[in-house]
């Protein structure tokens, strides 16, 4: 099916706010007595802040009580850092301009909170191009589960197999290919030699590689 729309996961992938969410998790944490290593933060990578904190608050014998304050407390203290800190990766410009001008539907899928969303179509200035967004916050289930771009797919009026979706993340691309779209993933630098990558459709170092080959490759006349 010829592709028609393009949707963006956003943490690692639009902003470099994987490190922020992870500074922010370090400094609630530390309040429970909880010190995680890079390779501890690394394994939960891509999930939402629900199962993020409930894992490491469970495996480190916390109430779950505490579960929903120590989630919260988190997203406050990251939305704050990434508002303030957090750079636009490389290529981004490039890449919306890239599909604007073949007139694409351009929409967002996220397993971050809602509010990420919209702080993020600010501070890139997106928010007029920007067709549909959907948070796998609220849902039964999030990324690796495909209901995250189901959901932005039937937002954008537009099937899922004319689709080409951006990821980061392991369980975003497998999220992506569940849900039957097109996926390039762009890791980053310390994982991109890893060999589950192959599952994807193309994979890049940056979102500022992506070219006209690349996407004839994916959508062949």
């Amino acid at each position: 099916m010829k592709k028609s729309a393009v949707i963006f996961d956003i943490d690692g992938l639009l902003i470099n706010s994987e490190p922020l969410w992870n500074k922010a998790a370090s400094e609630i944490f530390r309040q429970y007595g909880i010190l995680l290593t890079e390779q501890q933060y690394a394994l939960t990578t891509g999930l939402r802040s629900k199962e993020f904190v409930a894992h490491w608050l469970y495996e480190h014998k916390i109430p779950s009580t505490e579960y929903d304050r120590a989630e919260q407390r988190i997203i406050d203290l990251a939305l704050t850092m990434i508002d303030k800190e957090a750079n636009v990766m490389p290529g981004v410009e490039h890449i919306f301009q890239f599909f604007l001008q073949k007139e694409f539907k351009i929409g967002l899928a996220t397993s971050s909170p809602v509010a990420l969303i919209e702080l993020i179509k600010d501070k890139l200035g997106i928010r007029h191009i920007i067709q549909a967004s959907c948070s796998a916050q609220l849902l039964p289930l999030a990324k690796p589960h495909p209901q995250v771009y189901l959901d932005c797919a039937a937002a954008l009026h537009t099937s899922p197999l004319a689709c080409i979706c951006f990821e980061d993340s392991v369980y975003g691309m497998i999220a992506a290919k569940a849900a039957r779209m097109t996926c390039v993933v762009v890791p980053s630098a310390d994982h991109i030699k890893l060999a589950h990558w192959g599952a994807a459709d193309l994979k890049l170092s940056s979102l500022q590689n992506f070219g006209a080959l690349h996407f004839n490759m994916l959508d062949p006349e």
